[in-house]
């Protein structure tokens, strides 16, 4: 019997040391920019915008970014996008309108399309093929450890002050372009040198029509990310971070499980009960009037949200050439946060006129439709992609 590929090393433990400070830096500020809209005198659907605008930049710009990975390296890209990150913290702090967040999200979205494209692509060059749903989802945990705090302590330093807050993130950003500095140059065979950057192969339009499934439920999370801390506090709920808590902890039980599970059963067996446990979770927060409501819908959804993406990506990922795979994370997080900005900026209008839950309610039918989509497309995907690459 072949014993299993060994799947950590050294740049596998800095890649998500790098991770964790990325999600730190941002999760810090995600949460805290929409109260400092709406004391700025901009309103909740205002507050809406500002990750709308932020994940539009990234969806739009995201299949470029991907490509300028697999061409010009992950490594230069992860460090070029780091500085300009630090640079925008500090343009945050200098704000003192409601109106100009929203327009440093535009670049804001951006480099982070090219930090999470690049950051993908290069843990792909380095896990192995059979342990790569595993994998991801151990990298992810980086992530999720992250989002676990990061909320609840932003909005703990925003309560110090938003000028505290930005030089928190500004020194974290720092941080994160200095482990980058660290990690080893590794590119995949086939390395796109020689591919013009606006030619018609640019962009993986299978993957991106595959990758429409994750739109349909990062609706709901890009609802979350903006107001469910808006949420808790409406409800009366402390700490406000709370659902951000549940969320990490759900995801960092299940994930650990979902991984191998799926590399061993087969991707779609692992996909199809995850899909449901989002809507799910959606649909209970919808009807949450409590703190029990609020940690229950956080656990379920985290269930199916934190297997549920890198079991999709390790999918993907069997189907495309190594030499494409920035383009291919570039496709999936195109998807993925256009989903997110547009749930933003509609729970904040539905917000506005009908209230959380009615606002709730309407992301969980559509992250209803997710499944049988995804089994629409998979048939279709798969019947007309390239040969897998060989492990």
């Amino acid at each position: 019997m072949n014993a299993r590929p060994p799947l950590f090393s050294r740049s596998f433990f800095v890649m998500c040391a790098f991770t964790f400070t990325v999600f730190v830096s941002a999760f810090m500020l995600f949460p805290t920019v929409p109260f400092r809209i709406v004391a700025l005198g901009g309103t909740r659907a205002d507050a809406g915008l500002f990750l709308g605008f932020l994940t539009y930049a990234s969806a739009f710009s995201a299949p470029v970014t991907g490509a300028l990975a697999d061409r010009l390296g992950k490594r230069r890209i992860l460090i070029s996008c780091g500085t300009a990150l630090t640079l925008l913290a500090a343009a945050y702090g200098l704000t003192r309108s409601w109106a100009l967040p929203l327009l440093l999200a535009a670049f804001h979205g951006v480099f982070w399309s090219g930090l999470l494209s690049a950051s993908a692509a290069y843990m792909a060059d380095i896990i192995p093929e059979s342990r790569r749903a595993e994998g991801i989802g151990y990298w992810g945990l980086s992530t999720i450890a992250a989002i676990a705090f990061a909320p609840s302590l932003g909005l703990w330093l925003y309560s110090l002050g938003w000028g505290v807050t930005c030089a928190a993130c500004c020194a974290l950003n720092l941080g994160m372009t200095a482990i980058a500095c660290r990690l080893r140059p590794v590119e995949a065979p086939g390395r796109l040198r020689d591919v013009r950057l606006l030619d018609r192969g640019l962009v993986e339009w299978r993957v991106l029509a595959l990758a429409l499934t994750l739109f349909l439920y990062s609706f709901g999370y890009g609802g979350i990310t903006s107001f469910a801390a808006l949420y808790a506090d409406a409800l009366g709920v402390a700490p406000r971070g709370i659902y951000f808590t549940a969320l990490a902890a759900s995801i960092v039980v299940t994930r650990p499980i979902a991984g191998p599970l799926a590399d061993r059963i087969g991707h779609v067996r692992v996909l199809v009960p995850s899909f449901v446990a989002i809507a799910l979770g959606l649909a209970w927060l919808a009807a949450s009037s409590g703190r029990a409501g609020l940690v229950g819908s956080a656990l379920v959804f985290g269930a199916g949200f934190g297997t549920a993406y890198p079991v999709f990506v390790a999918h993907v990922l069997s189907r495309v050439e190594p030499k494409r795979r920035g383009a291919a994370f570039g496709s999936i997080l195109a998807a993925f946060d256009i989903g997110i900005g547009t749930g933003s900026i509609a729970t904040g209008i539905l917000v506005q006129r009908y209230g959380f839950q009615r606002a709730f309610a309407f992301a969980a039918g559509l992250a209803a439709l997710c499944l049988p989509y995804f089994l629409f497309a998979e048939g279709r995907f798969t019947s007309r992609s390239a040969t897998p690459a060989t492990p």
